[in-house]
Formats: C-alpha cells, sequence, structure tokens
C-alpha cells in the first residue's frame, strides 16, 4: 500500500509578491486571503458535496507509509491482522499513536477483541504483506514468517519496526473509526526503506 508548503514561505520568499491595497500579488495577480490566483479559501462552499472520487484522488496526492496491525485473536489462538495507510504518532507524553480502519472491516473486529495488538511498519519489499493482510476471507498468515513480540503478537519478518500497543478511546468518523493506541513498547527491526503509498500505487522513498 496509505508522502507541506506554506503560503507565507511562497509569499515572502517570491521575488514578485508585494502589497497592492487589497492583499499580496504574486507576478501581478491578486490574491484573496493569501491564496493563489484559482484557489478559493472554501467559504462560499462549505454546503456543497465532494465527489468521493474526486477526493480519494486529490488526498492520494499526500504520500503515506504502510503499517500492518497484528494481534492474537483470543478466541481461536491464531493471528489476525490487517493493513493501513492511515498511521501517525500522537503524543510523547503519553506516548500515543492512531490509526484509521474502515467500518467495513472483518479483520477490525478480531484485532480489537486482543488485549494488545502490534504495529509493524513495512518494508519496501513487503507489498505481498500488505496485499495479504488486506485480502478479505482466508488465512493471512499462511505465508508469512512472523515471530512473537514482547506482548505476544506477530511482528512479520523484515519489518523495518514494531510497536506493542493497546487500544486508548476511539473516535468515530464518518465511514471509518480513529483508533488511539498507548504504545507499551517498540523497537528498530530494519534498515531498508519504506513501503510508501502515493497515488493509488506503491513504491520506495529515495533521499
Amino acid at each position: 500500500m496509505t508522502m507541506s508548503t506554506h503560503a507565507a514561505r511562497l509569499l515572502h520568499g517570491h521575488p514578485r509578491a508585494h502589497q497592492n491595497g487589497h492583499g499580496p500579488t504574486v507576478n501581478g495577480a491578486a490574491m484573496r486571503n493569501g491564496l493563489s490566483p484559482g484557489l478559493s479559501d472554501g467559504s462560499g462552499d462549505r454546503g456543497s458535496a465532494v465527489d468521493g472520487n474526486r477526493f480519494r484522488s486529490v488526498l492520494g496526492h499526500f504520500a503515506t507509509g504502510v503499517v500492518a496491525i497484528t494481534a492474537i485473536d483470543p478466541e481461536t489462538g491464531e493471528p489476525c491482522g490487517l493493513a493501513a495507510n492511515s498511521f501517525t504518532s500522537v503524543s510523547l507524553d503519553p506516548p500515543l499513536v492512531a490509526f484509521c480502519v474502515a467500518h467495513t472491516s472483518t479483520s477490525w473486529p478480531r484485532v480489537r477483541a486482543a488485549a494488545t495488538l502490534t504495529v509493524n511498519v513495512l518494508a519496501e519489499h513487503q507489498q505481498p504483506v500488505c496485499a495479504a493482510l488486506a485480502s478479505r476471507g482466508g488465512d493471512k498468515f499462511a505465508d508469512l514468517d512472523w515471530a512473537a513480540s514482547p506482548c505476544g503478537n506477530p511482528v512479520i519478518g523484515g519489518t523495518l519496526a514494531w510497536i506493542d500497543c493497546s487500544v486508548e478511546a476511539e473516535y468515530p468518523a464518518g465511514d471509518h473509526v480513529i483508533v488511539v493506541a498507548r504504545v507499551h513498547q517498540l523497537d528498530i527491526q530494519g534498515d531498508r526503506g519504506p513501503l510508501v503509498f502515493f497515488r493509488g500505487g506503491y513504491g520506495r522513498f529515495r533521499a
């Protein structure tokens, strides 16, 4: 599988940016509220609907890493998991991370039922791992090598890092739920590049 510019930097750093009494201008074009020509501040569009495909296309230009969230199903004792590209650190004190899960996920209820879960940061060569955990049904771990984390959850071989945590809070958000998790233990496991998701495809990071 889910890589900023500041208007102030653009204005102050542009050789032809100046004030014209109505707002900044760039290359002679007036900018309303500091926005470039052709851009709207959205103040008159708050009631309009956003097309889902358009939303996905535009947000797809924000590149993200990919993680595998794993646990041991308390009912069966078998490994379970899912893939996500909406993962972020939240707080240092206390140590918190967050990720988003679709309401339609059939794997999340199994992962959520466990006392702890583990976030695996996938490496650039692990697109097959992502595909396996993003699939529906079947044994997702049939072809995956893994070892138990200190909390007992699957740490997939070859991943860049792992994070043992437990669910702290859940917040419904549209068609997803935002999960905030408290970190208990974590470590680095590899030094390769990350698996990156960008514009609907997978790739690798080049410095």
